[in-house]
């Protein structure tokens, strides 16, 4: 019965954190390598309007966090017995989760910032997508867009 208990825990856990790793991620529609999931950008032509460099968005608790629960939680798991092997869960899952969160923050620190560009279509309207290369476009540069990029024409 105490092991069926803890071992709710440990999965009560551990679902916790997955869910807590259900983000909506940036838009993006670069093809040039950027971690951004693919959107909604219409091929055509028109002007860049802005380029802004902007900090790649936090994406909240990642797989680090979730899989350092879990190991943490296993591992708390094994120490002691009773009540204290209980809190040993409970505080080993805590303190993996902390570890693996603190690797991530670490990784996404590292990674290099990304681009925002804006640009004024043809017909008026405006498209905004972030990448991780600006491709040597500047404000004013009449561009065409293709497969979710902008290249100069």
């Amino acid at each position: 019965m105490k092991l069926f208990r803890i071992s709710v825990s440990v999965v009560s856990l551990a679902a916790l954190f997955a869910l807590g790793a259900c983000t909506n991620a940036p838009v993006n529609t670069s093809d040039s390598g950027s971690s951004y999931p693919q959107s909604n950008i219409y091929p055509g032509y028109g002007v860049v309007q802005s380029i802004e460099l902007v900090p790649q968005a936090n994406t909240g608790i990642g797989a680090s966090t979730v899989i350092g629960g879990v190991v943490g939680g296993l591992l708390g798991n094994q120490v002691g017995q009773g009540d204290g092997k209980t809190a040993a869960t409970v505080l080993g899952a805590a303190g993996g989760a902390y570890a693996g969160h603190e690797l991530e923050k670490r990784k996404q620190q590292q990674a290099p910032s990304a681009y925002k560009i804006t640009v004024r279509m043809n017909d008026g309207a405006h498209q905004t997508w972030t990448q991780n290369t600006s491709d040597d476009l500047r404000v004013g540069d009449r561009v065409k867009i293709e497969n979710g990029t902008a290249q100069r024409y």
